[in-house]
């Protein structure tokens, strides 16, 4: 399963991310306070990590914890973070805006992608907030993103497996879905069997405290995943 099943790991320091190249996964998330969600690193982790690490790194770009509707003001910085994040040779960010109503903000999310590119763009959990999953897959779509990280709108991407295979399928080959959410050695092979994923997404914090300073059981942990995906 292994040749078929790709790892993105959520890391908030050199160490971790240090740890889950070691560890043998394909990508990094990288974000900090991962405890609230996760939002938007400093331009000096993001150096550090790029100077540190081979593997692909993906950066959260969400200037606060909370809801995913945002003023002018706060759209105007994630549009300033995502420029500046250009400069530094990652190759995707991860993030999206929903409406008040709970629907895609396509046109912010569009101008977002565009800025973005040639980064990849993946719509963050904003998706599993959305009023209808199916209605959102179909809209970020046509924001030009090329992958949902999403639990199916579950509490966690097993709770979410039925909702998760419907959304591959109706995905097919026009965007990735990356289930995400509660993923642990214990649970994490299960899902793409059941859900036909290609991508997984974990951030280990219902096993190791985000806040943690154990390195080596954060790097065992996430090639304890990986021994789980390869079996």
């Amino acid at each position: 399963m292994r040749a078929s099943c790709f790892l993105e790991v959520a890391t908030s320091s050199v160490e971790r991310s240090l740890a889950v190249e070691r560890a043998g996964a394909d990508r990094l998330e990288l974000c900090v306070d991962l405890e609230i969600g996760g939002i938007t690193p400093s331009l000096n982790l993001i150096r550090q990590v790029r100077a540190a690490v081979q593997i692909p790194i993906h950066v959260l770009v969400r200037p606060r914890a909370g809801n995913f509707v945002y003023t002018s003001a706060e759209f105007a910085q994630l549009k300033e973070d995502i420029a500046a994040i250009g400069e530094e040779k990652v190759q995707g960010i991860v993030t999206g805006v929903l409406l008040p109503d709970g629907s895609v903000d396509k046109q912010r999310t569009s101008e977002l992608v565009a800025l973005a590119s040639p980064m990849q763009v993946t719509f963050h959990r904003a998706f599993d907030e959305t009023k209808d999953l199916t209605m959102a897959l179909e809209d970020i779509v046509l924001t030009g993103a090329v992958r949902i990280l999403t639990s199916g709108g579950a509490a966690d991407a097993p709770a979410g497996s039925s909702a998760l295979r419907s959304l591959i399928r109706q995905a097919g080959n026009r965007i990735t879905i990356l289930p995400g959410g509660g993923l642990h050695p214990g649970n994490i092979a299960e899902v793409p069997r059941v859900t036909g994923a290609r991508e997984l997404h974990t951030g280990l914090g219902g096993v190791i405290p985000y806040n943690s300073a154990d390195i080596p059981a954060f790097e065992s942990a996430v090639r304890d995943c990986l021994t789980s995906l390869r079996g």
